[in-house]
């Protein structure tokens, strides 16, 4: 996925300079990645043999990891490949994402979302009548999230939708399964909010990737929200946001986030802790460096990358076409 904050790009950086402070001490122990977004870096380290500890408060994320972090093979999913072949349904994806049904929102083709609808009640009906297990319950879903994304008519965030249907969003979905990851088994994943669930967690390294600024993930990635819980939400606006009042992050906050930050970082129950964070960031690098260094010997890695863009070049008024990314550490 085209994700926000997404460290795919980064993961050669990463794991470098990972290993770079941690070397072999641990031989693959527990590894927390407690803002795991779409599970890249999760998944990264669960090939290399940790246990992975994963949480996220959006249940979208919840619902990947699910899958790429506690789903490891052999796993047959073979009597499934019918989902691809459902006869569309007019449920809640078409009647409020859907331009054909009146919604006047154009997330997706109506088509497209007939097809979502037919496969997410598919699966939801398998899992009810306990014809499914947990952890296929999880990958199907997982996969049908992933891969709606790639036919979604926007400019790679859910805030807006376009008014014309984008060459993308207009191929007809293909539903396909997200493939296994081999690693570590007995990996735990989360749906909390981290000052609440960092109390009750601890092991070797603690990876962290914050938000950075203002914008809220909930309200960027509403539809798959609604997608992942098909809750049957009452919808606000023109976007058709549903309500996220307890999803919305203090990290999002320039008033909230140091109280956060520190609360964090002095309770974690972690050998080294480590801090993805940009040079554009509500927390300046002061900041960080002066809490950081409260609780243990601390350090630093950079790296430049180029920004993530959610909409075409013309309609942006940011000058600086790269970013700096910071990989701030402790050894507490």
């Amino acid at each position: 996925m085209n994700y926000i904050g997404s460290k795919y790009s980064l993961l050669n950086f990463l794991e470098e300079s990972i290993n770079s402070v941690v070397g072999k001490e641990f031989n693959a122990g527990i590894f927390a990645d407690l803002f795991a977004g779409t599970g890249a870096v999760g998944t990264l380290f669960k090939k290399k043999g940790y246990t992975i500890i994963s949480n996220d408060i959006q249940y979208y994320s919840y619902v990947l990891n699910k899958h790429l972090i506690e789903n490891t093979p052999p796993m047959d999913m073979s009597r499934f490949i019918y989902l691809n072949d459902l006869k569309g349904k007019e449920g809640f994806v078409y009647k409020n994402y859907c331009a054909g049904s009146g919604s006047e929102r154009n997330y997706f083709t109506d088509d497209n979302g007939k097809k979502c609808d037919a496969i997410r009640s598919e699966i939801e009906r398998l899992y009810k009548n306990k014809k499914i297990t947990d952890n296929e319950y999880y990958y199907l879903l997982a996969s049908l999230i992933d891969g709606i994304d790639k036919y979604a008519n926007t400019a790679s965030v859910y805030g807006a939708f376009l008014k014309h249907i984008k060459k993308s969003a207009i191929k007809s979905f293909v539903y396909e399964l997200l493939p296994l990851i081999d690693g570590a088994k007995n990996n735990t994943v989360y749906n909390e909010d981290i000052n609440e669930l960092i109390n009750n967690v601890n092991g070797d390294i603690l990876y962290l990737d914050p938000p950075y600024n203002a914008r809220q993930y909930c309200t960027n990635y509403h539809v798959l929200e609604t997608i992942a819980r098909y809750d049957n939400p009452e919808l606000h606006g023109v976007s058709g946001l549903r309500d996220y009042n307890d999803q919305k992050s203090k990290f999002c906050s320039k008033r909230t986030v140091l109280n956060e930050f520190e609360y964090l970082i002095k309770n974690a129950k972690f050998k080294y802790i480590f801090l993805s964070y940009n040079n554009e960031g509500l927390m300046s690098l002061e900041d960080i460096k002066n809490i950081m260094s409260k609780y243990g010997k601390y350090d630093l890695f950079k790296q430049e990358y180029k920004r993530f863009k959610a909409d075409v070049e013309k309609n942006r008024n940011i000058k600086a076409s790269s970013t700096v990314e910071y990989l701030h550490w402790i050894k507490k």
